[in-house]
C-alpha cells in the first residue's frame, strides 16, 4: 500500500450552507448532482500510476464511498454459508486507506441480487456527526462515526427484486428512504434520532405489472416550495418533506427498474424512466396534481440512460446510455449538440470537475470528455477489475471502488 500526504485544497460549495473541503457526504456528492469544484483532479492513472493507496475490501458492494473529515465510509456484503450475507459498514482513514473499524449491522438469511447489483448497493449518508446506512428491506441503521450502532430498524418491509439499490437522503431531522419492491412501492421519512417512521406515503402507480425501482431521491426548491423528487416504477413524484404529502406527479407508463438519480437545473427536473423503452424527461416542477400532460417540457428517446444519472454543466445536459452512447443536449430545449459512442457499458453516474466529465465504464475504464457543445475526448484510464460504484472526491483526488479494492487516485507530489 502506498502512502502520500497531499496538501488540502479549498472547495467552494453552494448547497444548504458550506461543508468542509474534504467532505463528500452522500451519493453524487454535495447537492447530490455529481459536481465537484475541486481543481487539479487527476487526468491520468492506472493500477500503478498515481495510486496514493489501494485497500482490499472484503465481500461485494456497489455502494459508493463517502467522506466525512478524515474518514471514508462504505458498505459491503460478505457471504456467509450457502445463501446468507453479513451486511457490514467500514470506516477507513483518508491518509493511508487503513481500515479503522468494520461493523456487522445486519445479517441477511437469503436473497438474490442481479449480476450487476449487490447486497450492499445503497450509498451511506452523513450529517457530519452520524452515519446512516441502508440495506433495502433488510434494514436501515444509524451509527456514530466511531462505529457504535445508535439504532436499527427492519420495519420497512417489501419484496425486493434484484437486490437493493436506492440510497437514503437527509432532509431536516428526517432520513428519507424510497422503498420500491415487486409487491408494493412507498417512500418514508424516518426520524433520524430514533429510526421511527414519521410518515409513509404509498405510490399511486398501481397499474403496473413490474413495480420495482432503485432511484435515490433529490431535494429541490422550486416556486418557493421545497420538494422531494422521488422516482418509482411508472411515475416520478414530488412530495412535501415535512409530511410526505404529494405535490405533483408525472406518469411514464411502463417504465420500471428506475436507477438514475434525478437532477435539477434551469427550473427543470430531469428524470430517466427505466426499462423497457427508456426516455429522459424534462419536467417543470411548479405544478400540482397529475401534470403528465402539462409540465413535461421535452423528451429524449434516443440513447437515454437506464442506469447512469444525468449531469448538467452550465446550459448543457450530459448523459451516457448503458451501452456507451454519450450525448450532449441543450438543457432547456433538449436540442442535441452531439452523440458519440464511447464503447463499453456503463452503470456508474458521471462526474463533472474543472470543465471535464468523467464517465466510468463497468470494466474499470474511465473516459474523460470535455464539457462542451463540441465533442472532445481528453483521455482514458483503466483500473482492474470491474466497477459499478460512482466516484467520490477527496481533496484533489478520486476515490474509486472496484470489485476488489478501494483506490485513492491522485497526482503524486
Amino acid at each position: 500500500m502506498l502512502q502520500l500526504r497531499l496538501p488540502a485544497c479549498i472547495l467552494f460549495i453552494f448547497i444548504c450552507g458550506s461543508l468542509p473541503a474534504a467532505d463528500w457526504r452522500e451519493f453524487r456528492g454535495p447537492g447530490g448532482q455529481g459536481h465537484s469544484a475541486v481543481t487539479e483532479l487527476p487526468v491520468e492513472w492506472s493500477d500503478e500510476k498515481n495510486v496514493i493507496w489501494a485497500t482490499p475490501v472484503e465481500g461485494l458492494g456497489w455502494s459508493s464511498p463517502i467522506v466525512v473529515g478524515d474518514r471514508i465510509f462504505l458498505t459491503t456484503a460478505v457471504p456467509e454459508g450457502a445463501t446468507g450475507q453479513s451486511l457490514r459498514t467500514l470506516c477507513l482513514d483518508t491518509a493511508a486507506g487503513k481500515i479503522l473499524w468494520e461493523k456487522e449491522v445486519f445479517q441477511q438469511a437469503s436473497g438474490k441480487a442481479h449480476n450487476k447489483n449487490s447486497h450492499a448497493s445503497p450509498t451511506p449518508v452523513s450529517d457530519g456527526e452520524k452515519l446512516f446506512v441502508h440495506f433495502g428491506t433488510h434494514g436501515t441503521a444509524c451509527l456514530t462515526l466511531d462505529g457504535k450502532i445508535e439504532w436499527t430498524t427492519s420495519e420497512l418491509k417489501y419484496a425486493p427484486v434484484h437486490g437493493n439499490g436506492g440510497s437514503p437522503i437527509l432532509v431536516d431531522d428526517l432520513l428519507i428512504v424510497s422503498c420500491d419492491g415487486g409487491d408494493k412501492e412507498f417512500i418514508t421519512g424516518l426520524d433520524r434520532k430514533t429510526g421511527k417512521v414519521r410518515w409513509l406515503t404509498d405510490r399511486t402507480a398501481t397499474h403496473l405489472t413490474r413495480k420495482f425501482a432503485f432511484s435515490t431521491p433529490l431535494l429541490i426548491e422550486a416556486g418557493g416550495i421545497r420538494q422531494i423528487i422521488s422516482q418509482g416504477a411508472g411515475a416520478v413524484y414530488s412530495y412535501r418533506p415535512e409530511d410526505g404529502s404529494l405535490i405533483w406527479k408525472v406518469d411514464y407508463a411502463d417504465g420500471y427498474s428506475v436507477v438514475p438519480r434525478p437532477v435539477f437545473a434551469h427550473g427543470l427536473v430531469f428524470v430517466a424512466t427505466g426499462y423497457d423503452r427508456p426516455k429522459l424527461l424534462a419536467i417543470d416542477p411548479t405544478g400540482n396534481g397529475d401534470v403528465t400532460s402539462s409540465h413535461v417540457k421535452w423528451t429524449m428517446t434516443k440513447a437515454a440512460p437506464l442506469t447512469p444519472s444525468p449531469l448538467v454543466i452550465g446550459d448543457e445536459l450530459y448523459v451516457v446510455s448503458d451501452n456507451g452512447i454519450a450525448s450532449c443536449l441543450d438543457a432547456r430545449t433538449g436540442t442535441v449538440h452531439w452523440q458519440e459512442r464511447l464503447a463499453g457499458t456503463y452503470s456508474a453516474s458521471p462526474l463533472a470537475a474543472e470543465g471535464r466529465i468523467y464517465f466510468q465504464r463497468e470494466d474499470g475504464e474511465t473516459v474523460i470528455v470535455k464539457a462542451d457543445r463540441t465533442f472532445t475526448e481528453l483521455g482514458r484510464n483503466r483500473l482492474e477489475p470491474r466497477t459499478f460504484a460512482s466516484f467520490a472526491v477527496l481533496d484533489d483526488s478520486f476515490l474509486i471502488r472496484t470489485e476488489k479494492n478501494l483506490y485513492r487516485i491522485g497526482a503524486r507530489r
